[in-house]
């Protein structure tokens, strides 16, 4: 599969990848400065989301064949990779199926272990919107509010929803196909072996996603592992907390 992507900066390269729902404009303003400092961005829109493809296929094997990939097709040497959720999931895996590949990997708030399937909330509400039937935006939002009660969490996925056509609005994503799934989402992705690739993994400090108990488990498995905690962000710390995050990648990409 080739993924959609857009490159900013010139640098050492470092790839990108969103959470579920998302796509590569949500990491937009935190890519350009990274760049600002002297790297080469790769943002890319996974499978079944943003502007590449759609797949009746959605787990964490396939994703990160479609990461190794795209690093072929852009002739990159040992890339940095940065995932967030889903995208740090999909960041694990890659690091576990392709050994070597990748010089270091920043995981936000997301950890290897297994997660209960936590969107169905979302789903049902997006499953809602008929957009047979549904032809402005306003009706769709509306729907979504009567579903879901935080605003942020609406507006991130209306973000999604375009015109197709003059007269019928779509998803960006993959709907049906991330239903059928979703289960994919939480699914573990410990490796085989131990592995050795350089892995900061960062956490909000408002987030529950990332368990300090847990810290010596994922250390087990990822010795060269380091921890860091955004104080102040939640799941969405790139969005919450950008300059903390920035910093903190910096950091440990030197």
């Amino acid at each position: 599969m080739k993924l959609n992507y857009r490159i900013i900066g010139e640098g050492r390269p470092v790839m990108i990848f969103h959470g579920l729902f998302g796509m590569s404009d949500n990491w937009q303003t935190f890519a350009k400065k990274l760049a600002d400092v002297g790297y080469q961005v790769v943002l890319g829109d996974l499978r079944n989301h943003g502007h590449s493809p759609h797949s009746d296929v959605h787990n964490y094997t396939a994703i990160a064949t479609d990461i190794a990939e795209l690093i072929a097709d852009l002739n990159l040497i040992n890339p940095d990779v940065i995932g967030h959720s889903m995208g740090g999931k999909s960041t694990l895996q890659l690091i576990n199926d392709f050994p070597g590949l990748v010089r270091k990997a920043v995981v936000v708030d997301i950890a290897p272990y297994q997660y209960p399937v936590h969107h169905r909330e979302i789903l049902d509400a997006l499953l809602s919107v008929d957009l047979n039937i549904v032809k402005r935006r306003g009706e769709a939002e509306k729907i979504l509010t009567d579903k879901i009660d935080d605003f942020g969490t609406r507006q991130f996925l209306l973000k999604n929803l375009y015109w197709a056509s003059p007269d019928q609005l779509a998803w960006r994503f993959n709907l049906t196909g991330l239903n059928k799934d979703i289960d994919e989402v939480g699914e573990p992705t410990w490796p085989s072996v131990q592995n050795d690739t350089p892995v900061l993994f960062v956490r909000g400090g408002n987030s529950g996603y990332v368990e300090e108990s847990r810290f010596n488990e994922i250390l087990q498995w990822y010795p060269n592992a380091e921890f860091a905690t955004i104080e102040g962000a939640g799941h969405w710390v790139h969005a919450d907390k950008p300059d903390e995050l920035l910093h903190t990648v910096e950091d440990f990409l030197m």
